[in-house]
């Protein structure tokens, strides 16, 4: 075996071994706007959807108007200031992208947000201390999050045209 075959096949091996170690969690963009809103980041969510297409949602960073995002909100709480609205920290790749309960956020500045969807327009709860009920701004904003490609997916990609191209200059 020579030592560009041996490479050729560690390569693979490696790229084989970093898809499966990259499927336990999804990374994803996200960005909302509306009036005088400008909200964006990144979140990991379950590899797998369930039966109806929903990622769950475990992690968040990111901003809103220049404010850190600290945490995400546990899944079945709401966020302070809108009992009994809790979230259910969901997404999903097509339609209105944003569940009816959304998902939700703590930022630095001791507020928190809450975008969801009433099924055909997004908006935003934000709630600010002393966090009574109802009493948090609610505005219309336009939603959009998308999976990152998997840099492993590349990889293999990239492995695999290798191996062709090895393949055809022997072949020849």
């Amino acid at each position: 075996m020579t030592f560009m075959h041996s490479c050729a096949r560690a390569a693979l091996a490696a790229s084989l071994f970093a898809g499966v170690q990259a499927q336990a969690a999804v990374t994803w963009n996200w960005q909302y706007d509306g009036s005088a809103i400008a909200a964006s980041g990144s979140f990991l969510t379950d590899d797998t959807p369930d039966a109806d297409g929903w990622y769950q949602i475990t992690a968040i960073s990111g901003s809103r108007n220049g404010v850190a995002i600290t945490g995400l909100q546990p899944t079945g709480t709401a966020i302070p200031g809108n009992e009994p609205y809790a979230v259910d920290n969901l997404v999903r790749l097509d339609g209105s992208r944003l569940s009816y309960d959304g998902f939700g956020f703590a930022l630095a500045d001791g507020t928190y947000a809450n975008p969801f969807s009433n099924g055909t327009q997004a908006f935003e709860y934000l709630s600010s201390p002393p966090y009574v009920n109802g009493a948090g701004l609610e505005s219309a904003i336009s939603f959009n999050a998308a999976p990152v490609p998997e840099p492993a997916a590349a990889w293999l990609a990239l492995a695999g045209l290798g191996a062709l191209a090895l393949r055809k200059r022997r072949a020849a």
